[in-house]
């Protein structure tokens, strides 16, 4: 079975699960709690699948990859040294993970009402917690 977790960057940082293909958890989170929960997560998807990382997979919006003007790139320096520090993280752990490049038709800003429709999650959410859901919703 198929573990997906996109992580939305940020002071506030969304955090999303996915697992057979339906949510299970949309959040927001400090950086340190996301990570122990995308750590969590990998435990316990090699604790039942018997070692193999094979189909877990965390996505992360990467502001490293926007294009733009100077004054995007300097709103985004916080959000890009997190993206530093989620590479490391990844990286150094061996979890499987792909940076996305955050672009103007991802399904990404939806308010509470469209995201409900879309994913049928009916549980409270955030703009951060959305975009997060949405890196992986549909993959």
């Amino acid at each position: 079975m198929k573990t997906l977790i996109g992580i939305d960057p940020g002071t506030n940082t969304g955090f999303a699960r996915m697992s057979g293909g339906k949510l299970e958890v949309v959040g927001t989170y400090s950086i340190l709690n996301a990570i122990e929960l995308v750590s969590n997560s990998y435990t316990l998807h090699l604790l039942s699948h018997g070692d193999s990382n094979a189909g877990f997979v965390v996505y992360v919006e990467d502001a490293r990859l926007r294009g733009g003007n100077q004054l995007a790139a300097r709103l985004a320096g916080s959000i890009r040294r997190d993206c530093n520090i989620w590479q490391e993280f990844l990286t150094a752990r061996k979890i499987p993970h792909q940076f996305v490049r955050p672009t103007k038709h991802s399904m990404t800003k939806l308010d509470s009402a469209t995201f409900a429709r879309r994913t049928g999650w009916t549980g409270r959410t955030n703009e951060h917690g959305r975009d997060a859901a949405m890196l992986i919703w549909g993959r």
